[in-house]
């Protein structure tokens, strides 16, 4: 308000400088009135561009919490694997990367120099409303039909489909520049130039919407130009002729000339450009909320876990596809598993094993059937007190950019069971517990990929350790060596005795010493059994055994037993 009030006044103090110089008057209180004035509008330009920065932090801070909560509160994960959501949140993170528009601090401070201009635009209209009644509307209202005459030109609809995938793209190919995880691969391959390459059109795209959008067009060019001038035109003709016929003064002619410019600001001032960028990005946040709660949000039981299963864990009749995919993936699927004893999945990809996890860890619900735990539906139980009963290591688990010991126990843990839970992985010797396990870091290291996976591993052995008594390993040992992962596989069976374990594997020397067996396919279950009774069956596993044994084989065909005993033997 002060800095669009100050113009105004430092226009009628310029005025009243010059009438009394031409009336030989004191022109001291003018002059340091004019002084004064400057000095103000010259401070508060700079403090309000801090302010308004600072404002802008803080919101964009806001909307980071905001941002956080909404895709970390919901218990499933249904919400992270939409299109629209992930397309939304592209779009709901722009304040923050300015792909598409100024980040929110710059944001903040255009939208306040908007709103000054509309203000100052305003109490200078104001000033000429003391010329003639009819001079601050026409002047006035001809700079605000700007507004109107180029409405088209004035905003930019980012809710698009179109946008938010050119936007999802840019930000993509921007982090597979700056990220590390992909440079090996790029510079390999030769693909930086083809990643900036991919980057700039997808961001040349996003400049095309938004220049097509709000691009100046002809005809409504002409008509604003027409109206400004003869607005302007005839309050300037009628002030020359008032000087002329002496019915205004040198200093009122100063004043009324100046005010006139002073009003343009209205054109260029109210809610501006920056506006809508970033009111879609706060729109966008706030929308996300109640998207991810309806999509992601997973109900909680009452009854407490602990200490289940103590009996059965079953799968009965579950049928489940995914939100974004009506083909079946589980297709009443009926299993069931004794506590206490290890099950072993196989089957080709595809068959639905790693759904069936996310069903057992309540990342989803089956759209149809229940998992039973001793008798009791998965979605009676506390959601927070079952999971505590769940040690995962996942394909795609995560590594942590922290320290040893915070990726075996990111939630903390005794010295003593990290150590142990270290030993049993056989990763005791990888890091000093304190060593950030990622380069860029002051004393950080990198692992391979086999020894990332046996800190996976530990931090598996590590929940166990702590009370956990459901164990799901999915490729557990997919990186490691034949040497490492007959090394480490019998030393986890026997870590997590008298838990229930759930194993995937597509290796067979790890899937046979489980205590059961069960074939997936297409959602279902065509084979259980042990080892040994499913190789005397002569079905599906088998079929996947014998198919997988034959890589082993020196060259020399052999019988089905032969080639089970060399594929022993080399696990041996």
């Amino acid at each position: 308000m002060a800095r669009g009030l100050l113009p105004a006044a430092f226009t009628v103090a310029v005025g009243l400088f010059v009438a009394a110089v031409q009336h030989g008057g004191s022109v001291v209180v003018s002059l340091a009135l004019v002084g004064g004035l400057f000095v103000l509008i010259q401070l508060l330009a700079p403090l309000h561009a801090q302010v308004g920065s600072n404002l802008g932090d803080r919101l964009a801070s806001w909307l980071h919490d905001r941002l956080l909560d909404a895709t970390t509160r919901p218990d499933g994960t249904a919400h992270l694997e939409s299109e629209k959501i992930t397309t939304d949140l592209t779009v709901a993170r722009d304040f923050d990367l300015g792909i598409s528009g100024p980040p929110m601090n710059l944001s903040m401070g255009m939208i306040a120099g908007g709103l000054v201009e509309a203000v100052a635009g305003l109490t200078q209209a104001a000033v000429l409303s003391a010329y003639h009644w009819w001079a601050a509307p026409l002047v006035g209202g001809a700079w605000a039909a700007t507004h109107w005459l180029l409405r088209e030109s004035s905003g930019w609809d980012r809710g698009t489909d179109e946008v938010g995938i050119a936007q999802r793209h840019a930000e993509y190919t921007y982090r597979l520049a700056v990220e590390p995880s992909a440079a090996k691969e790029l510079r390999l391959f030769g693909l930086s130039e083809w990643t900036v390459a991919r980057f700039a059109a997808n961001r040349r795209r996003l400049v095309d919407l938004r220049w097509h959008a709000t691009r100046l067009r002809q005809r409504p060019m002409r008509w604003t130009v027409a109206v400004l001038v003869g607005a302007n035109g005839l309050l300037f003709w009628s002030l020359a002729a008032d000087a002329t016929a002496g019915a205004i003064n040198a200093g009122e002619v100063i004043i009324y000339a100046q005010a006139a410019l002073g009003t343009a600001a209205l054109a260029f001032g109210g809610l501006n450009w920056a506006l809508p960028l970033a009111a879609q990005s706060v729109s966008a946040v706030i929308r996300l909320g109640k998207e991810t709660d309806s999509l992601g949000r997973l109900p909680s039981g009452e009854q407490q876990a602990d200490g289940r299963p103590s009996s059965t864990l079953r799968f009965r009749d579950v049928h489940f596809s995914y939100p974004t995919d009506e083909r079946p993936i589980l297709n009443g699927l009926d299993l069931s598993v004794e506590a206490g004893t290890s099950l072993a999945i196989v089957g080709v990809n595809g068959a639905g094993k790693t759904t069936l996890v996310k069903l057992l860890c309540r990342l989803y619900d089956p759209d149809r059937g229940a998992i039973e735990v001793d008798g009791v539906d998965l979605r009676d139980f506390d959601l927070d007190s079952w999971r505590r009963q769940i040690a995962a290591s996942f394909q795609d688990f995560i590594r942590y950019e922290l320290p040893l010991r915070d990726n075996v126990a990111p939630l903390g843990a005794p010295d003593e069971v990290i150590n142990a839970a270290l030993k049993d992985a056989r990763a005791s010797d990888l890091a000093d517990p304190d060593q950030v396990l990622a380069r860029g870091y002051d004393g950080g290291t990198d692992l391979s990929g086999g020894q990332w996976q046996r800190v996976a591993l530990a931090r598996v052995l590590c929940a166990v350790r702590l009370g956990a008594g459901v164990v799901i390993l999915d490729e557990p040992t997919a990186q490691l060596d034949v040497r490492a992962e007959a090394e480490i596989f019998d030393q986890i069976l026997e870590a997590t005795r008298g838990c229930t374990t759930i194993l995937i594997s597509h290796r067979f020397s790890t899937v046979r010493h489980a205590d059961r067996i069960c074939v997936l396919e297409k959602g279902g279950v065509v084979e259980t059994g042990t080892h040994t009774e499913l190789m005397a069956r002569r079905g599906r596993y088998r079929e996947m055994f014998e198919l997988q044994a034959s890589r082993f084989d020196s060259g020399q065909a052999g019988s089905a037993e032969r080639e089970e005993q060399e594929n022993h033997d080399c696990h041996v």
